[in-house]
């Protein structure tokens, strides 16, 4: 199938889901992850109305932010970002993948003093709901402590959480990593760490999206579904 053919199937299922589940289909917002795949499916897909493009590594991020020449996109950081490299993240960048503090202080300190007389970042804290040792985000036990150092780094607007979900065919447990980080999130916003909270959830990918959706997914994270295969 075409990128587009690709593109508005994944919308008709993102709808579907949504709508099943009685929410409304504009409380659900879909992420193109662009990771791999050339700069001009990434115009194709904007000429198409597609605005959040997420990507997994900092230097194809900025490399395509630089290259592409659609102009009304929004930019999603999902991989891991190592503290050497947060001089790299462009103004505007939304950051999914906070989960320590060495890496809050090195954000802080960078969006403080923007050259550009520009100041904050946009993120979200990655926990880890699967479990798994091999997962990036702060352990669900930790939350409250790393949001309560977060919420002193006035450069730092957090807006939500993320989480991956195991890789997995059993339905049980992708679905209880997904209403495990809905719980933490209200939970968060009942304490009113974040004056800038807006409970944020972005879980679910190609595999999994419509499990998140059923429980509270506003972001979905979407690529080979979209682009096909790497």
């Amino acid at each position: 199938m075409s990128l587009n053919e690709n593109y508005q199937r994944v919308k008709e299922e993102i709808y579907a889901a949504t709508v099943a589940c009685g929410r409304s289909p504009a409380d659900v917002h879909l992420i193109a992850v662009s990771k791999t795949h050339p700069v001009a499916q990434v115009d194709a897909l904007a000429a198409l109305g597609q605005v959040d493009f997420g990507e997994n590594r900092i230097a194809e991020l900025v490399e395509k932010k630089n290259a592409t020449l659609a102009k009304n996109i929004r930019w999603h950081l999902i991989g891991q970002l190592q503290t050497n490299k947060v001089k790299l993240l462009p103004q505007g960048v939304i950051l999914h993948t906070l989960d320590r503090v060495s890496l809050a202080d090195k954000l802080a300190q960078h969006f403080a003093t923007n050259p550009n007389g520009e100041s904050g970042v946009d993120v979200l804290i990655q926990v880890n709901c699967s479990g798994e040792e091999n997962k990036s985000g702060v352990h669900p036990d930790a939350l409250d402590a790393l949001c309560e150092y977060v919420a002193q780094k006035s450069a730092i607007r957090v807006r939500g959480l993320m989480t991956m979900a195991e890789h997995t065919d059993e339905e049980k447990t992708i679905r209880k990593a997904f209403a495990h980080l809905r719980s933490l999130s209200e939970n968060i916003a009942a304490q009113k760490f974040f004056l800038t909270y807006e409970n944020i959830l972005s879980m679910g990918m190609s595999g999994d999206f419509k499990i998140a959706i059923q429980e509270g997914a506003t972001h979905v994270r979407i690529g080979s579904a979209i682009f096909g295969s790497r």
